[in-house]
């Protein structure tokens, strides 16, 4: 938590530096509505009036990142369903929206989907990390997946080019050494 804290209060400053700082959830389930009747706008002496009936759309799914340094809203993105390749895709439009910055450091919980093999594989394609990522729970940064980290992007101007940086934050653990067995 400590970590997490460290990092909103440095946003500020991050954000000066070209570096992006984030809080991304997802809300679930969310009534698609649809009013059956038009809104009778109010007029001399009467007031607004609102039918009570709806119609229904189904539900949808907001994937949300809260840009913490400027306090709004930043590439939401709607849809049916909360899927792994659904916020790999949200994931990267956010990173696209945003071509200046230099990292992205996106803060997110332990859901399954927000520690994919997909999302690892993605975030080495951006910054060009051409290492082996390891095999999922098993060795290297796809063995450490089921913690949960801070992921840091990084620019593809950036000339460090470590594995570990690109894929951890403080309090996140390292990758496991590969072992003769695996």
């Amino acid at each position: 938590m400590a970590d997490v804290t460290s990092l909103y209060l440095q946003a500020p400053a991050l954000r000066e530096a070209g570096e992006r700082v984030v809080s991304t959830d997802e809300m679930t389930g969310i009534q698609a509505l649809e009013r059956k009747h038009p809104t009778i706008p109010m007029g001399p002496g009467r007031v607004e009036r609102r039918e009570f009936e709806y119609i229904r759309h189904g539900t949808l799914t907001l994937i949300a990142n809260f840009d913490v340094a400027r306090g709004q809203v930043v590439a939401p993105s709607l849809g049916p369903t909360r899927t792994e390749e659904d916020f790999v895709a949200h994931i990267a439009r956010t990173v696209a929206s945003d071509p200046e910055a230099t990292r992205w450091h996106f803060v997110t919980d332990n859901l399954n989907i927000h520690q994919s093999e997909s999302l690892v594989r993605l975030v080495a394609k951006h910054d060009g990390i051409t290492a082996d990522l390891g095999q999922k729970e098993k060795h290297g940064i796809l063995g450490v997946c089921s913690g949960g980290c801070c992921w840091r992007i990084r620019s593809q101007a950036q000339a460090e080019r470590s594995v570990t940086g690109a894929f951890s934050h403080a309090g996140c653990p390292r990758p496991k050494p590969r072992s003769a067995g695996d």
